[in-house]
């Protein structure tokens, strides 16, 4: 175990949780990728448990004793550790599909005794980084399990006797998922209850493990679930250091997390608060995570102040580029047919990313440009000013055009003597009224309809609010 012991004590003579927390890593640097065979192959089952407590204890690099309340804690610690790179390795040396259930079942273990480890107040504040690890990989190896279990067809046998009408399609599928949360709610608890001084206290690994727990709670489609946790969080607020206290990486996720959730609730103002908080704060150079919050952004700031992605924001994201430049340029010229066709061509991507809902609405900021640009087709009267009555015939041709794929700047709109529009009766003018009167009851549009004479009088002053017209 002198490869183990070495690095523990190092960890421990410069005081870096970090450095402690790659004592258990799972995964081998690529500085010592034989590093698990070594550990692995250094002892057996029948001896682990003291050649761990002999090495901690005696070994020439234990430049620090402990008490030995943390000899046992760490020797616990890191016999479970090894019993799971035995889990691990057998795994990634197998011939045949790997079983990360087992290796599942193993990591478990090494989470419950760190956890252990901090009930019983051993293990000290500076070593949280140890439980971040321990819980990130956690919920990495559960994921395998669930996927190990669906590839393996171990749910078949509750589809064999025809029922499968009768029974959730993905019942049990997330088994070990749905486990991995319950024990990362216990590392929630195990933060956010400590009693001790703030510069000792594990609160300060509290957002790390909201994280990771609303990750796994969206992962689980148990949104629902991070509600509770907001709740205790707001509970505890006054005997937790303040939000900016805690490291920036932190804060982004759980800003934008917080902001999705809000966004789901359909509360935009807080959402758009949230949001843009994270994009800001967030690093440049971390290019996927902006990905993920204009993903959210985007939808949120059209809806809230129509305003819609330029495209020097969305060239370094071709992803983003993709999802949202055909709606935004068919948002932008006002051709409800393009729009309509963007959005089925992105439904898929759309529901998946439950954005889908959310940017169907923003065909009410697509018609108010189509209208908008009847408004500006119109002629001027003799003081140069536009004319502020508008035909529903003349709204109605601009619908009928703007779903056929036109443009209303290209409708060339007149007014006979008679007032009539040029625009075709075809359209139904009690369902053209309906929409422009949602228009204004939405605040797209300033005015009236005047039924009597089928027009509408727009406002003489900024008759279309946010679009400087």
């Amino acid at each position: 175990m002198e490869v183990l012991c070495r690095e523990f004590w190092h960890a421990n003579q410069e005081g870096s949780g970090s450095l402690l927390a790659a004592t258990i890593s799972p995964i081998a640097p690529p500085s010592y990728l034989n590093r698990l065979d070594a550990i692995y192959h250094d002892t057996n089952a029948a001896s682990i448990s003291k050649d761990i407590s002999y090495s901690l204890t005696k070994t020439a690099h234990a430049a620090i004793q402990y008490p030995n309340p943390e000899i046992t804690s760490w020797t616990e610690i890191y016999s479970a550790y090894w019993y799971a790179i035995g889990a691990i390795l057998a795994a990634e040396h197998t011939t045949t599909r790997p079983d990360w259930t087992k290796v599942y079942e193993a990591w478990k273990d090494v989470a419950n005794t760190v956890i252990k480890g901090y009930s019983s107040g051993v293990l000290e504040a500076w070593t949280l980084p140890v439980l971040y690890t321990v819980g990130k990989h956690l919920r990495s190896f559960a994921i395998k399990a669930d996927e190990h279990a669906r590839a393996s067809g171990t749910d078949a046998s509750f589809n064999a006797g025809g029922l499968q009408d009768d029974i959730a399609g993905d019942f049990g599928k997330n088994e070990k998922l749905e486990d991995a949360a319950r024990v990362i709610n216990r590392m929630f608890t195990l933060c956010i209850s400590d009693r001790a001084p703030l510069e000792e206290s594990r609160k300060w690994g509290l957002y790390y493990i909201t994280n990771l727990l609303f990750k796994t709670y969206f992962k689980l489609n148990s949104i629902g679930l991070s509600k509770n946790i907001l709740r205790a969080l707001s509970a505890s607020r006054t005997d937790m250091p303040t939000l900016d206290s805690f490291p920036r990486s932190h804060i982004v996720t759980f800003k934008y997390y917080v902001g999705v959730i809000q966004f789901l609730e359909e509360d935009y103002a807080q959402a758009e608060e949230n949001l843009t908080s994270a994009w800001h704060m967030c690093h440049r150079s971390a290019t996927r995570n902006i990905e993920l919050i204009l993903t959210y952004l985007i939808p949120t700031l059209l809806l809230t102040r129509q305003q819609l992605p330029s495209p020097r924001l969305l060239s370094p994201y071709p992803r983003l580029g993709a999802l949202f430049a055909p709606l935004t340029l068919a948002i932008r010229i006002g051709s409800l047919s393009a729009f309509d066709t963007a959005l089925a061509e992105g439904e898929h991507e759309f529901v998946k990313r439950r954005i889908y809902l959310t940017l169907e609405r923003g065909r009410d900021i697509c018609l108010r440009n189509l209208l908008r640009q009847v408004y500006l087709a119109g002629d001027l009267d003799e003081e140069g000013k536009r004319n502020t009555r508008i035909y529903v015939k003349d709204f109605a041709a601009a619908i009928r055009l703007g779903e056929a794929g036109g443009s209303a700047g290209n409708m060339d709109v007149e007014m006979d003597d008679s007032g009539s529009g040029s625009g075709s009766a075809g359209e139904n003018n009690d369902e053209v009224e309906c929409l422009v009167a949602n228009m204004i009851y939405k605040n797209l549009m300033k005015g009236y309809i005047s039924r009597e004479r089928g027009i509408v009088v727009l406002s003489k002053t900024g008759a279309f609010p946010g679009t400087g017209i």
